[in-house]
């Protein structure tokens, strides 16, 4: 199991960087809000320009944008291993997919609570990756929606039914108990349970553990 460090609602941002970079987390997990698909407003561009300045670890961008495409300049200069998108934004969201694969970047499709997993079924071919919010998309330190469980469940075995190498995500409100219940992924992101620890290597260690 990889473990993604989430930093949303972090109030010392350079400072938990530089703390994640001396683990083994295996992602940052980058939350860019622009105010308008969600209320929240977080990572401007210039912002995002600077993060490489504190890690060297590779970047899970979750953009929780209408346009995607307007940070595309800016995330092609940083150590971005995955952007995710939603599907319901203001872009053509085939174009989107294309225009970040052309620099190298892969793709997912983040999926939220009142979604259903089929709706991301039309882009097996083009995604590496699908993000399914345990969460409301926008606020940190929510609990996590058991009903993610079996979302994560079902998506697996049809994957592996249709012989996709799509990797899973889940991302909000994962701590050591519902970790043991999401087996069945291939990336947890936390926030709340690696940063008010007071050790996040041990708080990364013992994530993977109950999930693996």
């Amino acid at each position: 199991m990889k473990i993604g460090a989430s930093f949303l609602g972090s109030k010392n941002i350079p400072k938990v960087l530089e703390k994640l970079n001396v683990t083994d987390v295996d992602f940052i997990h980058v939350d860019v809000m622009d105010g308008k698909y969600v209320k929240k407003k977080t990572m401007s561009i210039s912002d995002l320009s600077c993060i490489t300045n504190f890690t060297r670890k590779r970047l899970d961008v979750h953009l929780m944008v209408e346009k995607p495409l307007k940070y595309l300049q800016t995330l092609v200069t940083l150590n971005v291993e995955y952007i995710n998108i939603h599907l319901n934004i203001k872009e053509d969201i085939d174009k989107v997919i294309d225009k970040y694969k052309k620099y190298g970047i892969k793709v997912g499709i983040a999926i939220n609570p009142d979604q259903d997993i089929e709706s991301v079924y039309p882009y097996f071919d083009k995604i590496d990756l699908i993000l399914i919010m345990s969460v409301v998309p926008g606020l940190p330190g929510q609990e996590f929606i058991p009903e993610t469980v079996n979302k994560v469940k079902k998506l697996k075995a049809y994957l592996k039914k249709q012989n996709k190498k799509i990797l899973i995500n889940v991302d909000g409100g994962i701590n050591f108990l519902n970790a043991k219940d999401l087996k069945n992924a291939d990336i947890l992101v936390s926030g709340s349970t690696i940063l008010n620890s007071d050790d996040y290597q041990e708080a990364i260690t013992k994530l993977r553990k109950c999930a693996n």
